[in-house]
């Protein structure tokens, strides 16, 4: 068996310090290692053009390697002061934000261009649609307990009740939120060191992952832009629990933000695995109420702790405006036909095309049945008819209800970041339908769909790109496609 050539420029797990000089989509940047072999391309998420990084070697092959950041050495001329503290979660914070835009646009069509093979994809473009809110946009926030601290001086961790976020590239260290992060309600996260100081104070010891003991475990926060309300979640294990009085902590919240408190929830997830909902624990009400409303386009939704929900409202506001006008835009050509909404959710663009198309059939379907009876819930409070919804597998429904056949015009498809599984698409495109409406969080699948589609007799009509996560790289699409 031949030897396995050794790479003549890094190996896995070699930590280098590398100048990142160009930016690929997903927010990858490029730095290149040149010496006596010649030059090598090397990835690493979540930095810029500019920047001197400190970052490891996860993957190594004969053409590029993967790294994984662990410190921004030297900042791009691109980026500003901020008044924020830095998270993980929000990596481009100090770019300026239509720096940003121009980032996430040219790398996004590229995409089109070399995965989904569309070369004139400019001809194509519609809009940019920006976010209403660059800063405090999400609804929705998981901070997590550790025993594991970090050092921002001395960049080392160190053993101390922590109350943040984990440390990126360190996953059994947190790093304490001493102030507003920017992304989320700035009034709950400067009071989040005051709930650490409260939890730290019981004895109580939070979570030690490597040891995978401790009771303290995350706090999650959902708020309604509605209502400004807020609706808290505790997780710890049960260990301790009989020492912990959750009244108690539920009446300090109470002093902390008065009536915006919508609710407290107490989770027990004694499993090892790193994740907020335990698959065996249990859920309960401590105080106040255990759902809240949010508005979108006029509509109200009821949101649990466990609901998904877009985590940027205001910005999906725009994201299905944009759905409908493509879905929309030649009305007197759907009325009286079927429009199905696929991988629909909780139902929130059929809603909305009902409410606007009244001579329009919606049909929503969803593999995920309690988001078919939150959809069917909304749809009721909402008052709207016209919809039905179904929890069934996308391509086990195509074949059982033949009712629909011949009558589906537009279809909206609106899957997860995997994208469409290839039966799938295969079943959808023998539909025959006139106009899909392809919403994704994930461009790189959709390219990658968009060849099949294209090779199937679809063509790209508009394309649009949605920035729902500002100082991230994810972006969002919505792609209009016809029948040629």
């Amino acid at each position: 068996m031949p030897r396995r050539e050794r790479n003549k420029f890094v190996k896995r797990g070699e930590i280098i310090e590398i100048a990142i000089e160009d930016y690929a989509f997903g927010g990858k940047g490029i730095g290149r290692i040149r010496n006596e072999h010649g030059e090598f391309v090397v990835f690493v998420p979540n930095t810029l053009p500019g920047q001197l990084v400190k970052a490891q070697v996860k993957k190594s092959s004969k053409k590029y390697a993967e790294a994984k950041l662990l410190d921004v050495l030297k900042s791009s001329e691109d980026e500003i002061e901020i008044s924020f503290q830095d998270i993980p979660g929000a990596p481009y914070i100090q770019l300026p934000i239509d720096k940003q835009h121009e980032f996430k646009k040219q790398s996004t069509l590229e995409l089109f261009k070399r995965i989904g093979k569309v070369s004139d994809i400019e001809d194509k473009f519609d809009e940019f649609v920006k976010s209403p809110n660059t800063f405090h946009y999400r609804n929705k926030m998981e901070y997590g307990f550790s025993a594991i601290g970090y050092d921002r001086e001395a960049k080392t961790d160190v053993d101390e009740f922590t109350l943040g976020f984990k440390r990126r590239g360190l996953w059994w260290c947190g790093d304490n939120l001493e102030k507003d992060s920017g992304l989320f309600d700035a009034e709950f996260e400067n009071h989040l060191k005051d709930i650490r100081e409260y939890c730290k104070a019981t004895g109580l010891a939070p979570w030690h992952a490597p040891k995978k003991e401790g009771f303290f475990r995350y706090f999650v926060v959902r708020k309604s832009f509605k209502t400004n309300e807020l609706l808290f979640n505790l997780v710890t294990t049960s260990h301790g629990l009989n020492e912990f009085n959750l009244d108690k902590f539920a009446n300090y919240l109470v002093q902390l933000f008065g009536d915006r408190v919508a609710g407290l929830l107490h989770t027990i997830n004694d499993e090892i695995g790193d994740r907020t909902i335990a698959t065996t624990g249990s859920i309960s009400l401590i105080y106040g109420k255990e759902k809240i409303v949010e508005e979108l386009l006029d509509l109200n939704f009821e949101i649990s702790m466990k609901s998904f929900f877009q985590t940027n409202p205001k910005c999906a506001e725009k994201l299905y405006s944009k759905v409908v006008d493509y879905a929309l835009e030649n009305k007197e050509a759907i009325d009286n036909t079927v429009v199905l909404d696929l991988f629909c959710g909780t139902g929130t663009i059929g809603q909305i095309i009902a409410n606007k198309a009244t001579n329009t059939k919606i049909v929503g379907v969803d593999i995920v049945a309690s988001a078919i009876k939150d959809a069917k819930e909304n749809a009721k409070r909402n008052e709207i008819d016209g919809l039905k919804f179904y929890a069934a597998d996308v391509g086990k429904f195509l074949n059982e209800h033949p009712e629909y056949q011949n009558k589906i015009r537009t279809i909206i498809l609106d899957p997860a970041r995997a994208g469409i599984a290839p039966k799938t698409l295969k079943k959808i495109i023998n539909l025959n339908a006139e106009r899909l409406v392809y919403v994704s969080c994930n461009p790189a699948t959709q390219a990658r769909d968009t060849e099949q589609l294209m090779q199937s007799g679809y063509e790209i009509k508009k394309l649009s790109l949605v920035d729902q996560f500002p100082h991230t790289s994810h972006i969002e699409t919505v792609v209009l496609f016809e029948k040629g």
